[in-house]
């Protein structure tokens, strides 16, 4: 095991930050273009990527990058970066965050909202579950509309940035309370708010992608379950691995985002069936158990060991977890997967969660502070 040492100047830095970040600004620029629970704030990648030592050249990898905190963080020290998740949503925030946005953005989507507006254009309304129950019947309509002139739209970047602005404002324009509550309730959303709201969204997305100047544009987004994933499917070496894997029983973002999948054609239903750690998942009649999540995160470990370069370094952020009133110390088994896998425990660093951040956090759950651990492949 490679002990801590005032020798070693890296490990010595990260002991003087202060990774509560109590000052930390989630409600502006490119972080901030989309709704996302529990979202992995920039600091913690950041601050990761400009300690350690790692290699030009060398790509760094979230296996769980979520809304693609650490794939911005990377481009922005010119690192390649790539992410892996099962969530579409996820998957669709972190390619926009990520790619170019050509200069026909804006044009095309006052097109998309002038073709919606048109009344003799009346796009069929899709087949989603208790629709009536959480949209008003004329938004559903001028959701429709929208969603259909988007998808004539041709190039690609510029469609899934729409999709994005589009995704980002179901939630106001829909009957549920807000992101973090899951409730319905009457809500005063007029005729024309979608579209008011859609171009909205457009503008900040415009604007926070301005203001985006990555020295590195490549990033690869794999739209995919991390336990199906192979080594070839990580096209670059890594040096570096920096991600939060879900906490068992603690969130749901296959429901937090569910009618956003339905609205843009993705099958929230099959993302909860394959999302780890998902709640829905511990109150069926066969739930799954700790020594589950352990052979989860055993099977992380293995791929993150072949993927990543000798000395390259794997920074595993992550809180415990309640289970059925069973207090499970999360870090404590990664750390002990890790050894098994080879990897070699370089120091485990303890934050505090902002409560700000906790909005989404179910009750049941509690969880307060985090352990961001850090090891090394030899």
């Amino acid at each position: 095991m490679v002990m801590y040492t005032q020798e070693n100047t890296a490990i010595a830095k990260l002991h003087t930050v202060n990774w509560d970040f109590p000052d930390s600004n989630k409600s502006n620029g490119i972080h901030a273009i989309h709704p996302y629970p529990a979202r992995f704030i920039a600091e913690i990648p950041r601050t990761l990527i400009s300690l350690l030592d790692i290699p030009a050249g060398m790509a760094i990898l979230d296996p769980f990058c979520g809304s693609g905190s650490t794939l911005v963080e990377a481009q922005l020290t010119g690192h390649a970066a790539i992410g892996v998740d099962l969530n579409p949503i996820a998957c669709l925030i972190s390619r926009v965050k990520t790619q170019p946005l050509p200069d026909m953005f804006l044009n095309e989507a006052a097109w998309c909202v002038e073709q919606a507006r048109q009344p003799h254009k009346i796009a069929a309304i899709p087949p989603i579950p208790n629709l009536d129950h959480w949209f008003a019947s004329p938004v559903q309509q001028e959701i429709a509309n929208l969603r259909h002139a988007i998808g004539q739209v041709n190039d690609l970047y510029i469609r899934e940035a729409m999709q994005l602005a589009l995704s980002s404002i179901l939630v106001r324009v829909s009957n549920q309370e807000s992101d973090t509550r899951y409730a319905a309730i009457k809500k005063k959303v007029q005729s024309g708010d979608v579209f008011q709201q859609f171009a909205t969204a457009v503008q900040q997305l415009w604007a926070a992608k301005q203001t985006y100047r990555p020295l590195s544009t490549e990033c690869q987004v794999i739209e995919k379950n991390i336990m199906l994933t192979e080594p070839a499917d990580i096209t670059r070496p890594v040096g570096c691995v920096i991600t939060s894997p879900p906490y068992p029983n603690a969130y749901e973002y296959w429901l937090y985002h569910k009618y956003r999948m339905f609205w843009l054609d993705r099958d929230p239903l099959a993302v909860k069936v394959q999302e780890i750690g998902a709640r829905a998942h511990y109150f069926r009649k066969n739930p799954p158990t700790i020594e589950d999540f352990q052979v989860q995160m055993k099977h992380v470990l293995q791929l993150l060991h072949q993927v990543v370069v000798p000395g390259g370094y794997i920074c595993i952020v992550i809180g415990r977890s309640k289970i059925h009133g069973q207090i499970v110390d999360n870090a404590s088994l990664v750390t002990a997967v890790a050894r098994q896998c080879g990897l070699l425990t370089i120091t485990n660093l303890s934050r505090q969660i902002a409560a700000s951040r906790k909005s989404f956090n179910l009750s049941h759950a509690n969880i307060k502070t985090e352990q961001i651990l850090i090891f090394q492949k030899p």
